[in-house]
């Protein structure tokens, strides 16, 4: 059994780029992360400038009224093994824009990626889509210098939109969080910058693999992708029933579990047999919650606490700043596992609530939590994942989380091929759906969480 940690060792900087990755980007990035100046400390919540605690409800806002409030919740559920609690959480209802350029090169889809650093991220320089801005920040509420790319996602007629849906953002730690996620094709007269470069896709499927390279926001945007853009061509030895099996997944060849129309039906009858309500509440007194000096934590030391940084970073539109962020307790694991069902690869997601959710419900994988933090017994199917030999081990490696709202949160992302001991019939809240099928779901939003995104993503890196 296993109880507590999620054991995984970071990778050593002379295994930092996996096989076939172009000479040209290594050196491009290391050149980036060389010239990137960036000083994060941190300092108590009410010295942080530019931010205030409300006289009235303790909240922690921004002078200017942009940007994001820290505020209290509260939530009752139904769900889980815990029915009632507090917390506080990030209420940004502005739409950000997560948008990737991507050209055709000699009939190979090019990304346009960025190199880029934010606040919390424990690897500094991560890559991220062409454009990653909240609204506030594209409209200069901080009075910086422009957002480069900016138009082809605001006025996409000068390229053409293959990719544009909402999609929500961590609803543990968000209230109801989304961000416009949007790929637009372009021709081949678009240059990049010093901090950008044209990147071909399947490359970038192999810099997934590299711990804590691809940030969040690339990986939901590049899961949104259509299926064609994911060609048959392995990058990774991969068993050659596992490949062809994962391949007709995600071209949506052979038989399925259960059709669409039944998947859907398992998802709207999920949301119906639980209640979950969230009530936003003042963040002064908020029970189980403690105020420091350096931070705002439970009483008991679990899940996360609430920090503040001043940061000092160049390349970006404002070079000085002070913030607040989510500093989790603890690496979560989260976890797809995969099993060949009529020689097709299927995947088993989860009904999965959690209170900052829109609708309140997504379709999160098999396994998502943080094994100390976890109340009562662990989640099912934890063991079959950490436990498995590494044989049937198809992805692992360490990825981070929102940089620009949690400070150094890494989960452990892992796709893993089933044992006899995972059955083909599911448990209630669970379903056996294919790749294919997921991605057929992200053209609409508000089907899949951010987790169960990003593990898509990893998975087009299989072959």
């Amino acid at each position: 059994m296993v109880t507590a940690g999620v054991p995984r060792t970071r990778a050593r900087p002379e295994e930092l780029w996996p096989a076939g990755v172009d000479d040209g980007f290594a050196a491009w990035f290391t050149d980036r992360a060389a010239a990137t100046s960036c000083q994060v400390t941190r300092v108590p919540l009410d010295r942080l400038r530019g931010w205030s605690f409300d006289p009235a409800t303790g909240d922690l806002k921004h002078d200017s009224g942009r940007f994001f409030v820290i505020e209290g919740l509260h939530i009752r559920s139904t769900y889980g093994a815990v029915d009632e609690w507090y917390q506080p959480v990030i209420n940004q209802p502005e739409i950000g824009i997560l948008g990737m350029l991507v050209k055709m090169v000699d009939g190979v889809p090019h990304c346009l990626i960025q190199a880029k650093a934010e606040p919390g991220n424990s690897r500094m320089l991560q890559l991220s889509p062409t454009v990653q801005a909240t609204r506030s920040n594209y409209t200069r509420v901080h009075r910086g210098a422009r957002t480069r790319y900016l138009e082809y996602f605001v006025n996409p007629g000068t390229g053409r939109v293959l990719v544009d849906v909402l999609q929500s953002e961590q609803g543990s730690w968000f209230l109801r969080k989304r961000n416009r996620n949007m790929v637009v094709l372009v021709g081949d007269d678009v240059p990049a910058s010093d901090q950008h470069r044209w990147v071909a896709l399947h490359e970038l499927r192999r810099l997934l693999r590299v711990d804590g390279l691809v940030n969040m926001d690339a990986r939901t945007v590049l899961s949104c992708l259509p299926p064609t853009f994911f060609p048959g061509s392995r990058g990774e030895p991969l068993d050659e029933d596992v490949a062809g099996a994962l391949i007709r997944s995600v071209r949506g060849w052979g038989p399925v579990r259960h059709d669409d129309r039944s998947v859907l039906s398992w998802f709207t009858r999920s949301k119906c047999r639980h209640e979950l309500t969230a009530e936003r509440v003042p963040l002064r007194g908020l029970p189980g919650w403690r105020y420091r000096p350096q931070e705002i934590v439970r009483e008991d030391g679990r899940h996360f606490s609430v920090v503040g940084v001043d940061v000092r970073m160049d390349n970006r539109e404002v070079t000085r700043w002070n913030q607040p962020l989510l500093y989790p307790h603890g690496r979560g694991v989260v976890a797809f596992l995969v099993k060949r069902i009529d020689d097709v690869a299927h995947l088993l997601v989860q009904a999965r609530f959690q209170a900052g959710l829109i609708d309140a419900m997504e379709m999160g994988p098999t396994v998502q939590c943080v094994p100390q933090s976890q109340p009562g017994p662990l989640p099912p199917f934890v063991d079959q994942v950490l436990t498995a030999p590494p044989q049937r081990v198809l992805f692992d490696a360490l990825l981070a989380e929102e940089g620009g709202r949690f400070y150094h949160t890494e989960n452990r992302y892992m796709v893993v091929e089933a044992g006899d001991d995972v059955p083909s019939e599911e448990p209630e809240g669970f379903r056996w759906v294919t790749v294919h099928q997921l991605s057929m779901l992200l053209r609409h939003g508000y089907y899949l969480n951010v987790e169960a995104r990003s593990l898509l993503a990893c998975i087009h890196a299989l072959w």
